[in-house]
């Protein structure tokens, strides 16, 4: 991971860098805690089904009295609802399949109405509009839309329903290049008539004139439809009253300078886009603006946002700004730096408690960014939500103060699950943790006090990111502060470890416990104050040729021995324990203990952390593998050391915090990785969590002040 910076200049159709990052603070509220959004709770898709099931929440609407959350499951072919009478407590309510594949849905007074796509294949596509009582679930009407649809919207007067009808690419065909045939239109539908009318987008845009491709639609006050065309890179104004198209221009492409354009493991924030926006959501500002987020897709994609005035100008884009605020919340998702980076999936608009806001998704970043746009030209950055894995959706109850993001990564094998997240009006607790001066972070695999001091930590990374960095955290305020980096060398270049202990000596300098591969040996590694190795001690072979992937997990020092903790049983070992090393500076020599764990009837459980509380007392932190709901073991345990032993002997564990609770008050998908514990100066201690570099994860750090605890 990078420490390096850039200022360069933003271009940005002539923009200058200063109009393109004038966002606010992105740590506090620009206006103050009263106009700010918490999280008030996450539901997993499954729960209307069975937790075996696939079942993912894509896009999403909310009824017209905002008590019940409709969204698309395309793997389930089915609509999922559930009530949030209290959305604090959301519950599940069941589902109505569709016949299909439904891609997006809207309401319109007590009827839902679903894009369904029931596609042959890409070559012959087809689809219909279902409109769905939402109190009886009953279909009452089947309207027959001549082929796949994908956006539906509604128009504020609720005279016209507008359906996007992509006739989407088949992306294995010609690596997805266009044409591909037959061309998407736009179709509209006159809610008095029920009747359907096709608008034609083709020949409006420049680089398949024949094959459109329409991505999204919103419909403002005047009746007036603004279509993304993506992968042609364009947007249409159309009329619905007359069915035509009214105003036609490109996205435009964008420089953009500052980000980090390689998948190396390092987050470098000295690269240079250039590429077309490639809009995907798009939502009206007022009836004279509309924002688009910018994914890119087919050609590229540009990392932010824009807003656009009715005729086709830009009047604001992110630039790097969007980009800039992931790297400083820690969810950058390094691994998509050749690609989309964050990947803003989709935009939605909203008039909260007087205070017009955009919310903007990013895929790949995990989070939703929240603006104030009070003046389109020039809007705010408030904050970021995060949320589950994947979000798409997102929509408000402005009557409820609330916003509904809709998330649709299922992956069982990494506990991730399409979720619906909520949030209402409140400070939340995230973020807990940022950094300053743009320098990047994530993993956090251990945590240290700084001795001498009452309120400075130390981190270190995993082999997640490369070359290894120790990270410098300030926690006088809230959110934490990481304040500066420093790169771990080795005979004078930059080297990478897979870090999962560090400890910051009386001294200076400071030990890593250094978890070993099939390639890779577990290492206790010894540092100077300027992260420079000074020595690299393996384990004793015995333990060596025993210990599993999941080895070194935490380090301590107390005077002349170190500590180790080794995350998994030993493969000659009993598998109920597994072992606490001391390693004796003076003699060279190892001993070990035994460490008793707990067991859970799903997944595995082991150390991840190991503390000094005094010169015979340590700390541990012993957690299983699970995420979310699954999740049942996030313990701190302290014991005590044999003034001498022989042999290995089992130590007497003593609970001192069940730290789950914690995790789940803040409403998210609780992370497995619960991975830093430290006691400071002060007597205060404090825990993190590990993102896995918002990789099969969902990226969100959890940073927790857990008072005199040890």
């Amino acid at each position: 991971m990078s420490i390096r910076r850039t200022t360069s200049a933003l271009a940005v159709l002539g923009m200058t860098a200063a109009a393109a990052l004038n966002v606010a603070p992105s740590t506090a509220s620009a206006h103050g805690r009263d106009t700010e959004f918490k999280r008030l709770a996450t539901f997993p898709a499954y729960l209307n089904s069975s937790i075996g099931d696939a079942a993912v929440a894509e896009i999403s609407t909310v009824t017209e009295d905002g008590r019940t959350v409709v969204y698309t499951d395309s793997a389930g072919k089915r609509l999922g609802f559930v009530d949030i009478t209290n959305p604090g407590s959301p519950k599940p309510k069941g589902t109505l399949d569709v016949g299909g594949e439904p891609t997006s849905v809207a309401h319109l007074g007590h009827l839902l109405l679903a894009g369904v796509n029931t596609s042959a294949s890409f070559t012959d596509p087809s689809g219909k509009l279902l409109v769905v009582d939402d109190r009886s679930r009953a279909i009452v009407r089947s309207l027959d839309l001549g082929g796949q649809p994908d956006s539906v919207a509604v128009s504020p007067d609720g005279r016209y329903i507008a359906v996007v009808i992509e006739n989407e690419r088949d992306e294995d065909v010609d690596d997805g290049a266009i044409p591909q045939m037959p061309a998407g239109y736009l179709a509209v539908v006159d809610a008095r008539a029920w009747k359907v009318s096709k608008v034609d987008l083709t020949g409006l845009a420049a680089i398949a004139p024949d094959d459109p491709e329409p991505e999204y639609v919103s419909i403002n006050s005047r009746n007036e439809a603004i279509v993304s065309i993506q992968e042609n890179n364009h947007f249409a104004v159309v009329s619905l009253a007359s069915r035509k198209v009214v105003r036609s221009f490109p996205a435009g492409a964008v420089t953009v300078s500052g980000v980090d354009t390689k998948d190396d493991d390092t987050i470098t924030l000295d690269g240079t886009i250039t590429a077309n926006r490639e809009p995907d959501g798009v939502a009206w500002i007022g009836d004279d603006y509309f924002a688009s987020a910018n994914e890119g897709d087919y050609q590229g994609g540009t990392r932010g946002w824009s807003i656009f005035s009715r005729d086709g100008k830009v009047v604001w884009d992110a630039g790097n700004s969007l980009e800039h605020i992931a790297v400083e919340h820690g969810l950058y998702p390094d691994k998509r730096s050749d690609a989309k980076g964050i990947e803003p999936e989709n935009v939605a608009y909203a008039r909260i408690n007087g205070t017009p806001y955009i919310f903007v998704n990013s895929e790949r970043g995990n989070f939703t960014a929240v603006y104030d746009v009070s003046n389109p030209r020039s809007p705010r950055f408030q904050q970021l939500l995060p949320t589950a894995a994947g979000p798409e959706g997102v929509v408000a109850v402005p009557s409820r103060g609330l916003i509904v993001v809709s998330s649709e990564t299922d992956d069982p094998d990494n506990n991730l699950r399409g979720a619906v997240g909520i949030y209402g009006i409140g400070h939340g607790q995230f973020p807990s943790i940022v950094s300053q001066r743009d320098i990047p972070w994530g993993t956090l695999s251990s945590l240290s006090a700084v001795p001498g001091t009452s309120s400075r930590l130390v981190s270190v990374t995993d082999a997640a990111y490369t070359p290894t960095h120790i990270l410098n955290i300030s926690v006088k305020s809230t959110p934490a502060t990481i304040d500066g980096s420093l790169t771990v060398t080795k005979s004078g270049a930059p080297v990478g470890y897979d870090a999962e202990g560090i400890v910051a000596r009386q001294g200076g300098g400071y030990w890593l416990a250094v978890e070993g591969s099939a390639a890779t040996p577990n290492l206790l590694v010894r540092l100077d104050s300027r992260a420079r190795v000074q020595q690299e001690i393996p384990l004793p072979a015995d333990v060596a040729a025993s210990v599993t992937t999941m080895g070194l997990e935490g380090v301590a020092e107390v005077g002349s021995s170190v500590y180790v903790a080794v995350q998994r049983p030993l493969k000659t070992d009993p598998q109920t324990v597994t072992r606490i090393g001391k390693y004796d500076t003076k003699s060279g020599t190892w001993s070990w203990l035994y460490y008793p764990l707990d067991t859970t009837s799903v997944g595995t459980v082991g150390l991840s952390e190991i503390v000094a509380v005094d010169r015979n007392t340590f700390a541990v932190i012993e957690r299983d593998n699970q995420r979310g709901p699954q999740a049942s073991i996030k313990r701190i345990y302290e014991f005590d050391v044999p003034a001498t032993w022989s042999g290995v002997v089992t130590v007497k564990k003593r609970l001192v915090k069940d730290v789950l609770p914690r995790l789940q008050s803040d409403h998210g998908w609780v992370p497995d990785k619960i991975e830093g514990l430290a006691v400071a100066g002060n007597g205060q201690t404090y825990a993190v969590t590990d993102n896995d570099a918002v990789d099969d994860s969902t990226g969100e750090t959890v940073f927790l002040r857990l008072g005199k605890l040890l």
